[in-house]
């Protein structure tokens, strides 16, 4: 694990995240994503966090999901930024201020150091979300990686 990431997150929170995603996904055909980045690498240094979580999406396959129901939660640590970003099927139906209001609570438990929680509250809030609008159907398989990215 990254040294910066340990000072935020254990690696039992880590494998906490990776859990309650694959908990939430047993209940919809959507795919969640956590991806970490340390820092923006100085290529990177003029891109905003949307950028970046766009390329990391683009990264971690999360565009060829088969009904295109991917979403990415992204955070640069060092900056603490980050951003949600949902694929093309789940913008159809859900609203960015659903996605807003999601990052407001997460940006509340970053605030008073707790990560481990709002990162946890985002997942299950976006596996809510997901569970309305995609519900698991007949045959899903999990098509992307739980496990929390960290670069």
């Amino acid at each position: 694990m990254a040294n910066l990431v340990k000072k935020f997150l254990s690696k039992q929170d880590l494998k906490d995240v990776a859990d309650a995603i694959a908990e939430c996904e047993k209940r919809t055909s959507g795919e969640i994503r956590v991806a970490i980045r340390q820092k923006r690498s100085k290529k990177e240094h003029t891109h905003t966090v949307e950028q970046l979580a766009r390329r990391e999406f683009v990264h971690l396959g999360m565009v060829k999901t088969e009904d295109r129901t991917g979403i990415l939660i992204f955070i640069v640590l060092e900056a603490r930024e980050f951003f949600i970003l949902a694929d093309e099927h789940i913008n159809q139906k859900v609203g960015t201020s659903t996605w807003q209001s999601i990052a407001q609570a997460m940006s509340t438990n970053f605030a008073r150091n707790e990560f481990r929680q709002g990162l946890l509250s985002a997942v299950r809030s976006v596996g809510d979300h997901l569970a309305m609008h995609f519900p698991v159907l007949p045959g899903d398989k999990n098509e992307l990686s739980n496990k929390v990215g960290i670069s």
